[in-house]
């Protein structure tokens, strides 16, 4: 760096902290190309003339106070340097503006954030949240990380803080959801490895647990009269006493429609984008769905969603609306999830209802395929999964009503 004669500076801090403002612009100089603007607005610049290639130029060096006179003396001296060297620091002052704006748009934020914005346009809002949260909150710590730089070892390291939380399964799925975007990042050339694949294996092993479910039809008739005298709201409730009775999958329920729900003809119909699967799926309506559905749509009908949130009938209710009631009601998660009403139907269904298993695992949208390897369609076995619906609405009323459980076969 080329040393300037600093005996032949011009300024001091005194000079500049009393220098006077005017109606016109002043200039207030230091020597070297190096000067002081002052404009009439009050406003005070650090600015640098000097010549490259034949034309005058000039280089912003920041604003007095914030730059003081010593640090703009050792920015000029920098740029001053590069200048005897034929190299043009307005041009590298760009260069790094560049680089630092191609940084941003490459770290692993802006990269997820991206990533989610296209991957997710057919996935469920439920599934766009649980995604973003793996990556933006429990992967936190990488957001302003360049992509390309992250290591196997640091995105390991951050793993192992989620690890450390007890939540071993939320440490596995943030790698296999971080695993995409750096594939993403890959095909969009922002990166040329995936470090989430290298660590494979690399995690404890996720204990499994099935989600809890009632399977005692005495203890489930119990359930369901606590159901009717509960505390809660009539939204809450009402998806609550359709949990066990429709046995989809909560995100399914809390997700529904009025334009979906086909009173002529008893059915709720539900778009394949909303499905796990990602095939449109026919739930026929028992009566006493439809009585509970008739009873909430003063309330809601009015709105997209049958079950709106408390917050704003933009959205749904949430996920942890129907959990909530149930825990209130005295059903711990060891008890009863909202997701294993599903275990609960799928089992009486068949072992106490006989009724087959294909119209079963049919009707929870499973994926279901014939003799032949091809999938069924939404409407196959579509009369006998009605009459089983209805079947099972009966079955739920005579427990609840503490009647003697009865072995029924379609």
């Amino acid at each position: 760096m080329a040393k300037l004669d600093n005996t032949k500076r011009k300024l001091s801090a005194l000079t500049i902290k009393n220098a006077k403002v005017g109606t016109k612009t002043t200039r207030l100089s230091d020597g070297y190309g190096l000067y002081l603007e002052i404009r009439p607005t009050g406003g005070k610049y650090w600015r640098y003339n000097y010549r490259f290639a034949g034309k005058q130029k000039t280089l912003a060096l920041g604003t007095y106070p914030e730059v003081s006179l010593a640090d703009a003396r050792a920015a000029h001296e920098k740029a001053y340097s590069l200048v005897m060297v034929d190299v043009d620091p307005s041009e590298v002052r760009r260069s790094e503006k560049e680089s630092l704006t191609l940084e941003a748009a490459n770290s692993f934020e802006a990269v997820c954030r991206e990533w989610l914005n296209v991957y997710m346009t057919d996935k469920t809002e439920g599934h766009k949240v649980r995604a973003e949260r793996f990556l933006l909150k429990h992967l936190a710590k990488l957001k302003a990380r360049p992509i390309a730089s992250i290591t196997a070892q640091e995105l390991l390291a951050v793993l192992r803080q989620v690890e450390a939380r007890g939540t071993i399964d939320t440490a596995h799925r943030a790698r296999q959801v971080a695993g995409q975007v750096f594939a993403y990042a890959i095909q969009t050339g922002r990166a040329e490895r995936n470090p989430a694949r290298d660590l494979a294996g690399a995690l404890k092993p996720v204990k499994q647990q099935h989600r809890a479910a009632i399977l005692d039809p005495n203890l489930l008739g119990k359930l369901l009269r606590d159901m009717d005298s509960s505390n809660a709201g009539l939204v809450v409730k009402t998806a609550m006493k359709l949990s066990p009775m429709l046995f989809q999958r909560p995100g399914e329920i809390r997700y529904m429609e009025w334009q979906e729900l086909d009173f002529n003809n008893n059915l709720w119909e539900i778009p394949a984008e909303k499905m796990k699967m990602r095939q449109p799926h026919i739930v026929p309506l028992p009566e006493q769905a439809i009585k509970l559905l008739k009873e909430i749509q003063p309330l809601t009908g009015h709105g997209k969603y049958v079950f709106p949130s408390a917050r704003g009938g933009s959205r749904c209710l949430s996920e942890n609306g129907v959990r909530t009631a149930l825990r209130d009601m005295g059903y711990s998660n060891e008890t009863i999830t909202p997701h294993g009403f599903r275990a609960t139907a799928r089992t009486l269904l068949d072992e106490t209802l006989g009724f087959r298993v294909e119209y079963i695992e049919h009707q929870l949208a499973h994926a279901v395929k014939d003799a032949n390897g091809r999938a069924y369609n939404r409407t196959s076995y579509l009369s006998q999964r009605t009459e089983m619906m209805q079947k099972w609405a009966n079955y739920l009323d005579e427990l609840k009503a503490g009647g003697e459980v009865v072995k029924l076969f379609a």
